[in-house]
C-alpha cells in the first residue's frame, strides 16, 4: 500500500511560536507592547494553522484514494484473468463441438449448454473488470489532485515562517495566495471525475445481443428461401 502523505511542519510552528513571543514584547510571559512593525505575526501563525489543518486533512485523503485506487486495479486484474479463462473454456468447447460435427456426431446438450452460459458470462465479467478499472483510474485521478494540494500548503507553511523569520510580510501574502490556491484543488477533488470506459460496456452489449439474435453460436442465421414462381395464368378460351 501507498505510505500517507505526511505533513512536517513541527519546527516551523514552533519558529512561527518563538517569532510570535518576541513580537508581543517578549517579556518572561509573553507581556508588553508589540514590536514595531511585526502586529502581523499573530495572523501568520493563525493562518499557518488553518493552512496546517487542511494539509492533514487532504493528505489522508490522498492516501485512502490511493489505497483504493491499488485495490480497485487488483480487483479488475483478477477479473480479466477470469475473464481469459472463461474465453478459454469456450473456445474448447466451441471446438469440440465443431469437431463433433465434422464427425457426423450430435454434440452433447450440456457442451452446448455451457457454450450459451460462457458466452452470457463473458460480457458479464468483462463489464465487471470495467468498472474496476475506472474506479481504479478515479480513485488514482483523486489521488493525484489531493498530492497537488498538499504540496502546495506545505509550500505555503514554509513561506509563512520564512516571511516571520526575515519580517518580510510580502512572503505571507504570497503563503497566502498559494493557500487560496490549494484549497481551490481541495474543492475540485471533491467534485465528480468524468467517467471513462462505458464505450468498452456498451460494445459487449451490442456483442452479446448480435450474439444471441445470430444462431446457435454467434452465427448468422440462415437466409429465408426465395418465394415459389407463382403459375404463369391460362390462356383465355376462344
Amino acid at each position: 500500500m501507498p505510505e500517507e502523505i505526511e505533513v512536517p511542519t513541527e519546527h516551523l510552528h514552533e519558529a512561527m511560536e518563538h517569532e510570535s513571543h518576541k513580537a508581543h514584547g517578549g517579556g518572561d510571559h509573553g507581556h508588553g507592547a508589540p514590536a514595531a512593525g511585526m502586529s502581523w505575526v499573530p495572523g501568520v501563525a493563525v493562518s499557518s494553522a488553518l493552512v496546517a489543518v487542511c494539509a492533514a486533512i487532504a493528505a489522508l485523503l490522498a492516501g485512502h484514494h490511493a489505497n483504493e485506487g491499488v485495490l480497485e486495479q487488483i480487483q479488475a486484474s483478477n477479473s480479466y484473468s477470469y475473464l481469459q479463462a472463461t474465453k478459454i473454456k469456450s473456445a474448447v468447447l466451441q471446438s469440440k463441438v465443431e469437431l463433433l460435427k465434422q464427425l457426423d456426431k450430435t454434440p452433447l446438450p450440456e457442451d452446448i449448454a455451457h457454450i450459451a452460459k460462457y458466452e452470457k458470462q463473458v460480457c458479464t465479467i468483462d463489464e465487471k473488470a470495467n468498472e474496476y478499472n475506472v474506479s481504479s483510474e478515479q480513485h488514482m485521478d483523486h489521488h493525484n489532485i489531493f498530492a497537488r494540494t498538499v504540496t502546495l500548503f506545505q509550500i505555503a507553511i514554509a513561506l509563512a515562517a520564512i516571511s516571520v523569520l526575515s519580517k518580510r510580510k510580502w512572503l505571507w501574502f504570497l503563503s497566502l495566495g498559494l493557500s487560496a490556491i490549494g484549497t481551490v484543488f481541495l474543492v475540485q477533488s471533491f467534485l465528480p471525475v468524468h467517467e471513462k470506459g462505458a464505450k468498452e460496456t456498451d460494445e459487449c452489449k451490442a456483442l452479446m445481443a448480435k450474439s444471441e439474435g445470430g444462431g446457435e453460436h454467434g452465427g448468422e442465421k440462415p437466409a429465408a428461401p426465395a418465394p415459389a414462381p407463382s403459375p404463369a395464368p391460362a390462356p383465355e378460351a376462344k
